[in-house]
């Protein structure tokens, strides 16, 4: 599908107006409407997986080089759904530099064969925005920066998954995280150089994402906790 067409533009901005409202509920009515809609977005997206999962292991055409959950984004919607859950500062991390660095760059050049209003096209846009928007709900709306380090840390786990996939991939001969082949559309991979040269050009531009997506945290100082109020001492 043409991220230009006209069924693409109008995905992209829902996927905006969806991601700046609930990063102003989460600014400004905090607690339980915050933590109602934190549920509700992990729930679709455990819910696209499962129907992923349903259409591509259960149905009648399965096969180990394209039908596995082996995918950058199938491993993101996961870890997305349970930071959104428990707010767990490395979650929030892997949500957040994922999520802005590899998502939102299959938002806007969309590797999808099917158009509106297939399932599959459902799958891909609910799992790929949702991702987005969680990401930009716990960063943005509710304010848990990243750690220290974690830069260094989201791309050492990044490196280690992509080792794995590339043992998924020999083995089952499927082009799982594009290891074997640049994909069909146009993406950033296609300027990164030919294979396997694209992949170590792949690693450096992640690299260099991760770091702009942290920088605004090292510009501003974190938030200082509000000072408790001490106790008035008790007249003699």
């Amino acid at each position: 599908m043409s991220a230009l067409s006209p069924v693409w533009l109008a995905t992209l901005l829902t996927t905006v107006v969806a991601a700046s409202g609930l990063c102003l509920l989460a600014r400004r009515w905090p607690g339980r409407p915050s933590s109602v809609a934190n549920g509700a977005l992990a729930l679709v997206l455990l819910a696209v997986t499962a129907a992923w999962l349903a259409t591509n292991l259960g149905g009648g055409h399965f096969s180990a080089a394209t039908s596995l959950p082996f995918a950058l984004c199938d491993l993101v919607t996961i870890v997305a759904a349970g930071a959104l859950i428990t707010r767990e500062r490395h979650l929030v991390e892997l949500t957040y530099f994922w999520g802005l660095a590899g998502s939102l760059q299959s938002l806007l050049t969309p590797d999808l064969n099917v158009a509106f209003p297939r399932l599959e096209f459902f799958e891909y846009v609910l799992a790929h925005a949702g991702i987005v928007c969680a990401a930009l709900l716990l960063v943005v709306g509710e304010r848990i920066r990243p750690g220290r380090r974690a830069v260094g840390r989201v791309f050492l786990i990044t490196l280690g998954y992509t080792a794995l996939v590339g043992v998924v991939d020999w083995v089952t001969g499927g082009n799982y995280m594009y290891l074997r082949r640049p994909p069909g559309s146009w993406s950033l991979l296609k300027v990164l150089g030919p294979w396997p040269w694209y992949i170590a050009s792949a690693a450096g531009v992640a690299i260099v994402l991760f770091s702009l997506l942290e920088l605004p945290f090292r510009l501003s100082p974190a938030a200082s906790p509000r000072p408790r109020r001490q106790p008035r001492s008790r007249p003699a």
